[in-house]
């Protein structure tokens, strides 16, 4: 079994809870204190084995890190683990999963050594949004509902607004509509990405 990890808990003593993304399903797991175990890390791949106990979570055995080449960057994996814990709080309170969370983030694993990293992150959360229905590409401000027409604000969610009624991050709403539709930052300017990234570190 595969997954990333989303958040380690430590409980008693050494032991730790242990929550990984799998491919449809956010797991609740336990791994017990032991020398012999490697170190897990909020944002690794793993490979994983589960031993079922019938009065308490199961068990996290068997732990193989799969590495990528990119994690050698500090920064890199600073950025990276701050959106594994954003995606965490989206996703603690789910179940079952569709596909498109740990399919998003194995594709940003194979291009996060290669392409700006923030970047990486607004295309994956403009397409998460889209998924889940909440993308609002219609451009009706959310605070007074009148449509929007050459500026605009973003809130967290990428909800928009206009300008006087929110007041801060403005941005071009040609450029924005064209993030929304395409899912890429290819248009955007690095000043650009900076403000959208901090809107994306509010959470989903």
């Amino acid at each position: 079994m595969q997954g990333y990890i989303l958040r380690v808990q430590k409980v008693k003593e050494e032991d730790l809870l242990v929550f990984i993304l799998s491919t449809d399903i956010l797991l609740k797991t336990y791994r017990f204190y032991g020398a012999r175990h490697p170190s897990i890390m909020v944002g690794n791949k793993i490979d994983f084995e589960l031993v079922k106990n019938v009065n308490f979570l199961p068990q996290l055995r068997n732990v193989m890190h799969l590495g990528f080449k990119w994690q050698t960057n500090r920064q890199r994996v600073i950025i990276w683990q701050n959106f594994i814990r954003l995606l965490y709080a989206h996703l603690r309170d789910a179940g079952e999963l569709d596909e498109i969370y740990f399919n998003e983030l194995d594709a940003m694993t194979h291009k996060f050594g290669l392409q700006n990293p923030k970047r990486l992150i607004i295309e994956t959360y403009t397409k998460i949004l889209a998924h889940e229905g909440r993308l609002h590409d219609d451009f009706e401000c959310f605070l007074c509902d009148e449509p929007i027409a050459n500026e605009l604000c973003l809130a967290r969610g990428f909800l928009p607004a206009h300008t006087h009624c929110l007041g801060h991050n403005s941005f071009d709403a040609l450029l924005i509509k064209t993030l929304f539709k395409n899912k890429s930052c290819v248009w955007l300017n690095d000043e650009q990405v900076d403000k959208l990234y901090q809107i994306v570190c509010e959470g989903f």
